[in-house]
């Protein structure tokens, strides 16, 4: 089984930069990891061009015109590009802890979808793990919240988890897909922008289906750094949309990943092999 990371980015290359970092230091390391980047400045590309000389793995920036908001389509793009048959979500701010990909492989079942936690940081601790290049805080760490998701215990981990159809708690900052479910329901749903809750109406979409959640306690431990959140979006019309989701019962949305799978019918390039030429036509 191959496991593509999708990270999503946006303007906040010191972040991006820690979460490679980590994803680059695991016990096991995925087959790819994808950048899908929602409209950043240059900043985040020459990053990247920086990191992928040194590179374990195939690293890959997909790039899309920033026309506010638009996390359901960087996704899809992500989804539709990936050579892995399983992928990993997760955002441009969430730093992994060393067993994260190894722990999603042992999770990952078919008929289920696998639903991580992460470890919530304060303004200070995200500043001196930007700074001084820290992947992982302890259970004793000063300015953490969810301390629990600290630990990574794969005797408690199996205890957690057991296929389900839970609807608290989806949030797409660290989730396991296997590919082909993806397509089936077909991705995230594009008619969905501005802030949130495009990750619960796909989970939505994934019930319908009859898929499962399995959740990731105590394993695939992950650290979202600190920043302002839009979290509390008054009358948010993306919540009319999973009403209606749910009101129906739909498996499929109708603006979704099936309009990205042409472009990406040849696998997008491999940052790395792009250095090594670069390089090559310099020297």
């Amino acid at each position: 089984m191959r496991i593509s990371v999708a990270v999503i980015t946006y303007n906040w290359p010191a972040a991006l930069e820690l979460v490679l970092r980590a994803l680059a230091a695991q016990t096991e390391l995925p087959y790819e990891v994808i950048v899908t980047d929602d409209g950043s400045q240059p900043a985040t590309r020459e990053l990247l061009e920086r990191i992928a000389q040194d590179y374990p793995v195939r690293l890959v920036h997909l790039w899309q015109p920033d026309d506010g908001a638009r996390m359901s389509r960087a996704r899809n793009r992500a989804i539709a590009a990936a050579q892995g048959d399983y992928i990993i979500l997760l955002d441009g701010d969430m730093v992994a802890e060393r067993h994260f990909i190894a722990d999603h492989r042992l999770f990952a079942r078919r008929g289920c979808f696998a639903q991580g936690s992460r470890v919530l940081t304060n303004e200070d601790l995200a500043r001196r793990m930007l700074e001084h290049g820290v992947l992982m805080p302890g259970f004793f760490s000063r300015g953490i919240d969810r301390r629990r998701h600290t630990l990574h215990m794969r005797v408690m981990a199996y205890w957690y988890a057991k296929p389900s159809t839970k609807r608290r708690g989806i949030k797409s900052c660290n989730m396991g897909f296997w590919r082909d479910d993806l397509l089936r329901i077909n991705g995230f749903n594009e008619a969905m922008t501005g802030w949130g809750r495009e990750d619960t109406e796909l989970a939505a979409r994934a019930f319908h289906a009859g898929l499962f959640r399995c959740d990731l306690r105590f394993s695939a431990l992950a650290t979202h750094l600190y920043h302002r959140t839009r979290k509390h979006v008054v009358d948010n019309p993306n919540d009319l949309i999973v009403d209606d989701t749910r009101a129906r019962q739909l498996i499929r949305c109708e603006h979704g990943l099936d309009q990205h799978l042409a472009e990406f019918t040849t696998a997008p390039a491999d940052l790395r092999s792009v250095q090594r030429t670069v390089q090559r036509t310099l020297a």
